[in-house]
């Protein structure tokens, strides 16, 4: 594995790998990897020669109140577990190189995917994420790019982008991996103490009885998010932010819940925010 750590060294070797007529996946993540970013990378290399991974804690998706300063940075580590699983280039630009003028003029608007649940909790969450994967996109130019189900609607909100600003990128999403307890992987889980961690896996079960629900034959999406509400505000300590059922593509509340729509949910244990999602 090869480490890059600028952008203009990053366009050099990608020359030179689209000079050979390789395929490049992308992986692009803030690090703390966990085995979720690793199945990213699996399946990565299921789809291309090479494989690039980023790190970098972009700083405009945080609000002034969330967890910049405090993200867990493991690059030493992450590291390791790139070269293991078999990353060819991995890239660790500095805010400074990302950023130059530090904050950018020009952003990158998610439009109506962006206005409901994650980007109704986190007002210009999704401008921050878009604003670099574009940046990012443009100096690997990768074949295709890989995203986690866990983040479904940031997923629907590249795949948007991609398509109306012509990006000639490929966008792959990977089924959320669970711990076995159920919890989704996230860098985040590391802040839950055994007994938040506990509290947090209602939101899994409440999605999961949610699709059993559907499984047995209801569609009403107002009698499946009944299901799940009742769930949460049963425990004692956890703070439900949203949870609802939703087209998978534009993130518009459903009526009537279909195959291949999902259902989506944050809450929140004590200082951390838990987000997931099940595909019905």
């Amino acid at each position: 594995m090869k480490s890059v750590g600028t952008i203009s060294e990053m366009r050099h070797v990608m020359a030179g790998v689209r000079a050979k007529g390789k395929s490049v996946a992308f992986v692009p993540t803030m690090g703390a990897l966990h085995e979720g970013h690793l199945t990213l990378i699996d399946e990565a290399k299921a789809v291309a020669e090479l494989v690039v991974m980023s790190i970098f804690v972009n700083p405009i998706q945080f609000g002034p109140s969330e967890d910049f300063a405090r993200y867990p940075r493991t690059l030493d580590e992450d590291s390791t577990l790139a070269k293991k699983r078999g990353v060819d280039f991995l890239f660790t630009p500095t805010r400074e190189d990302i950023y130059p003028e530090n904050v950018p003029v020009v952003i990158v608007h998610p439009g109506s995917i962006g206005k409901e649940w994650e980007g109704a909790v986190r007002p210009h969450h999704f401008e921050g994420v878009l604003t670099v994967l574009a940046k990012l996109f443009n100096i690997v130019m990768p074949d295709v790019a890989v995203f986690g189900q866990k983040d479904l609607q940031q997923a629907a909100a590249v795949k948007a982008m991609v398509r109306d600003l012509n990006f000639p990128v490929g966008i792959r999403v990977a089924p959320t991996v669970r711990d076995p307890d159920g919890l989704a992987m996230s860098s985040r889980n590391r802040y839950l103490s055994p007994k938040d961690r506990e509290l947090g896996l209602i939101l899994s079960r409440a999605l999961f009885a949610m699709r059993d629900a559907f499984g047995r034959g209801e569609r009403r999406a107002s009698a499946l998010e009944a299901i799940g509400w009742r769930m949460l505000e049963r425990v004692v300590g956890l703070t439900p932010r949203y949870l609802a059922a939703v087209n998978a593509d534009t993130f518009q509340r459903v009526n009537m819940v279909r195959h291949g729509d999902a259902a989506v949910g944050a809450i929140r244990v004590s200082e951390t925010r838990l987000i997931d999602n099940i595909i019905f």
